[in-house]
Order: C-alpha cells, then sequence, then structure tokens
C-alpha cells in the first residue's frame, strides 16, 4: 500500500536538519518578468543621458517567509538552489537571513548543494529539498526527504516521498515547514514562541509610545 503523500513519519523528520528549496516555481509562482527600465548616471565617469537597465521580478510569499522563520527557530538550515541568477534571489535571501545560496545559471544545482552539506557536515539521508521541475531530480533522487509541490510535473512527483497540495509561491514552503515541524512535535512551542517574541514591547518601542503621549 502507499504510504500517505501527505505526512512525514516523525523518525524521518526528526533527522531533517536541512531544508534546500528551489526558486522558480516553489518559492515563486513561476512566472518572472523581464525588462528595461530608464536610468540616469550618477557617477563622475559614466555618460551622459538616460540609459536602460535591464530587470528581472519574481513574486514572494509572505507567508512562506514566515514558515522559513519556523524551521530556522527549530534549528533547522535553509538553503537556495536555483538554476537561474538574479539579484532577487539575493534580496530575498537576505530578508530571510539564509546565508546558503547557490545561483547556477546552467541549472547545474546537484554540485552547490552536496558542498553546502558537506560544509554544514550534513548527510544526504538528514537533508530535504523541495522541487518542482526536471532541474531538480538529481538532489531529490539523493536526499532523504524529497519534497515535490503542488505544482511540480508528473515525473518529479513520481520520485517525491511528500507531495503537498499547495503551488509554489501560494504557501507551499509553509505547508511544508507546518508538515515537517508537527511531525517532529515542535510546531506548537515554535510557533508559541514566535509569538511570545512580538508581545513583549522593545524599549524602541516603549519609546515611541511614551513620545505619542508627550
Amino acid at each position: 500500500m502507499e504510504r500517505d503523500s501527505l505526512v512525514i513519519a516523525p523518525e524521518v523528520a526528526r533527522r531533517i536538519k536541512i531544508v534546500g528549496l528551489d526558486v522558480d516555481g516553489v518559492l515563486t509562482d513561476g512566472g518572472i518578468y523581464l525588462g528595461y527600465a530608464d536610468a540616469k548616471p550618477t557617477g563622475l565617469f559614466q555618460p551622459s543621458g538616460a540609459f536602460a537597465v535591464p530587470f528581472e521580478l519574481k513574486r514572494y510569499d509572505i507567508q512562506d517567509g514566515i514558515g522559513i522563520a519556523f524551521l530556522k527557530r527549530a534549528g533547522i538550515r535553509v538553503a537556495i538552489v536555483t538554476g537561474r541568477v538574479s539579484e532577487s534571489v539575493k534580496l530575498r535571501a537576505k530578508e530571510l537571513g539564509i546565508d546558503d545560496v547557490a545561483q547556477d545559471p546552467d541549472a547545474q544545482k546537484l554540485q552547490p548543494f552536496m558542498a553546502m552539506l558537506n560544509r554544514h557536515d550534513i548527510a544526504r539521508s538528514d537533508a530535504a529539498f523541495l522541487g518542482d521541475d526536471f532541474p531538480d531530480v538529481p538532489i531529490l533522487r539523493v536526499v532523504g526527504l524529497p519534497v515535490a509541490v503542488g505544482n511540480a510535473v508528473p515525473e518529479i512527483r513520481s520520485i517525491c516521498s511528500l507531495r503537498l497540495t499547495q503551488r509554489g509561491g501560494f504557501g507551499a514552503v509553509r505547508e511544508f515547514a507546518e508538515l515537517l515541524l508537527k511531525a517532529r512535535g515542535e510546531w506548537k512551542s515554535v510557533t508559541d514562541g514566535y509569538v511570545a517574541e512580538r508581545s513583549t514591547q522593545s524599549p524602541r518601542n516603549d519609546r515611541k509610545a511614551k513620545k505619542g503621549r508627550d
């Protein structure tokens, strides 16, 4: 009998030390906006007049970001491995406090991910990875917990032990974080701690409140 594809065995969940994430189709909905924007030179040695600057925009999900914060709070490392190079990814990783980031223009993902595992002395069996398409196959084949997001192609879903219902860019990472932490028995303690940290006024907020009363 096939095991429930939305259940993580507690013994597997407790083993996970790092969660790897693809970007396009996992952290985002897979769409990108490419274009040019007019910009004015600011340096002494730049040409006069406006010039076109290429840009790439991606859409990220805020609840995914909170899910990543929950994983990190539980002591689980989070890594980004993508087959595109984008300033957007750097900005999002910095915002989320993710230090392990690999962007390969040829979608060669396995080697940089394995380098991350080696750097942190983590076994492949103690790693999870969320993917959606063929560039993710080499990693999904070697990790202990291969995960397909809701919009993953059939070939990806067929090789993953966990198949999510939510689509990339629309809560898939948050769904995974909740499933993993609940299977580890840590969901309540992590979320309670997260809320508690935001339920006490900081000195900065106290100063703002006092100033508002003056």
